[in-house]
């Protein structure tokens, strides 16, 4: 920690407080979360329409893993190009023109007249998806008290949930009500449209992110808009942290991805932030978001009742989330990941003993493994979800966090589309049997955290960045 006059430390501000600038910080952060609930019904839809959509196409099994293969190699392409995009136009800016690509690509979907069309648009939809998993979660960090940072960019994953929930829900709904309408698929996509259009008109009249314009020097704006989301005193102690970090880096360089790859502390923390994002998805999670009523079908339920008891996926994943927004800020985040990665690998090593021990004519097979399947869902988005993005957030310093958060989801989608991609042949020619695989890669994942996770609770983003430095060294 450095000693001069105006340190990085969270002590030396003064208290949070309440006010007007609370409820104002509050309302930012619901609308930018709109974000987070297009990711996740436009990932969670297919969980339900793809039936459809096979049937209308008359696609074979190895087209029907398109639908979500392109959808997700937009979205990798979209977190690298959104973390550049981030830093250069500006969180808010970028948000708009995710939104308007939201609606172009949901709009595309629902008018699509054959199967190359439909698979442009899920295509230009993934790019919007993945740049809102690298914006959205920016913006809200930066424009947080270091106080609040965690619970308010967990809103974020909640909203993801909410969306994902949503989606099985209306597509529970729908289809048993229009199920004979050839066209039933067009109707569950068609209402991504919605919450599109509110995002692009909600962020029109708010403010840009405080750290981003100081990081540009434009320490005035930044400080008219803090003063908008704190007292004016905590205000001003904040932007003096900011000035005094900046006037230390003033003549650093630009960094680019072969700058973070060269220095020693970025490329250890961007190593960290890609370890942490791609055991995140190798739990498997989106495996069951994205094809739970397949594996539920295989469990032992029957179409109908699968796409309905797929709902309660959805319906666990917003209570998980929502318990750990009141927690986040109370407990520390290894605890919360290496909490996660212990219960989602013992889930894991049930499910595949029910699944592949008890014969598949006994009548409590399907309901141990809804319930052993449920309980995963529960400890992985009670604990890894939010904790993830907070994480993410967090740990990348502010002069190239737009692009180190970039690559990081890069990586993260990529390894999203590879299982998502794979996962319906493992589960044929495994069947339950594929959990296995995903328990032997939690026990890395417990190592991996253990090791090589630092703690960041209760600390400012320029606290955690100047900690960095001297720990992992230049």
């Amino acid at each position: 920690m450095r000693n001069d006059s105006v340190g990085t430390s969270t002590a030396a501000l003064p208290a949070l407080g309440s006010g007007g600038h609370t409820r104002r910080l509050l309302w930012i952060t619901s609308i930018a979360t709109i974000g987070g609930l297009l990711f996740g019904y436009d990932t969670g839809v297919t969980n339900g329409a793809l039936a459809y959509i096979v049937d209308y196409f008359h696609l074979d099994s190895f087209q029907e893993g398109y639908i979500t293969f392109f959808l997700l190699i937009g979205a990798a392409i979209g977190a690298m190009l959104g973390g550049r995009a981030a830093d250069a136009v500006g969180r808010k800016r970028l948000i708009m023109v995710m939104a308007a690509v939201f609606i172009i690509g949901a709009a595309g979907c629902v008018t699509a007249f054959n199967l190359e069309s439909l698979l442009f648009f899920r295509f230009t939809l993934g790019l919007a998806v993945g740049a809102s998993s690298v914006v959205v979660p920016t913006y809200l960090a930066e424009v947080a008290p270091h106080e609040k940072r965690g619970s308010l960019v967990s809103r974020n994953e909640f909203m993801l949930v909410v969306g994902q929930f949503l989606a099985f829900l209306l597509n529970a709904i729908i289809g048993n009500v229009w199920g004979s309408n050839e066209h039933v698929w067009r109707y569950m996509l068609a209402i991504a449209v919605v919450p599109a259009v509110l995002l692009f008109l909600g962020m029109l009249p708010l403010p840009e992110s405080p750290r981003w314009l100081a990081g540009r020097g434009r320490h005035e704006e930044a400080l008219t808009v803090l003063k908008t989301i704190r007292s004016d005193e905590r205000a001003r102690a904040e932007i003096a942290v900011v000035e005094h970090l900046e006037s230390i880096r003033a003549h650093e360089p630009r960094t680019s991805l072969l700058d973070i790859v060269r220095e020693t502390w970025l490329r250890r923390l961007l190593l960290l932030g890609i370890g942490i994002a791609c055991f995140q998805q190798l739990t498997g999670v989106n495996s069951v978001m994205y094809y739970g009523t397949q594996v539920l079908e295989q469990a032992g339920f029957t179409r109908n009742t699968a796409l309905t008891f797929n709902v309660l996926s959805g319906v666990m994943a917003v209570i998980a989330v929502g318990v750990a927004m009141t927690l986040v800020n109370r407990f520390n985040r290894r605890a919360f990941m290496l909490t996660g990665y212990i219960g989602t690998t013992t889930a894991h090593i049930l499910i595949g003993c029910v699944g592949i021990i008890l014969p598949q004519d006994n009548p409590l097979r399907p309901w141990l493994l809804l319930i052993l399947i449920l309980g995963f869902i529960g400890i992985m988005q009670g604990c890894l979800g939010p904790i993830l993005f907070v994480l993410l957030s967090e740990i990348f310093p502010l002069k190239v966090r737009g692009l180190m958060v970039g690559v990081t989801m890069l990586a993260l989608w990529v390894t999203n589309a590879i299982i998502a991609l794979v996962f319906p042949t493992l589960i044929n020619a495994l069947g339950f049997g594929t959990f296995w695989l995903f328990a032997a890669i939690g026990f890395f994942a417990i190592w991996f955290v253990a090791v090589a996770l630092p703690e960041t609770r209760g600390r400012s983003l320029e606290e955690i960045e100047d900690s960095f430095r001297t720990r992992f060294g230049r």
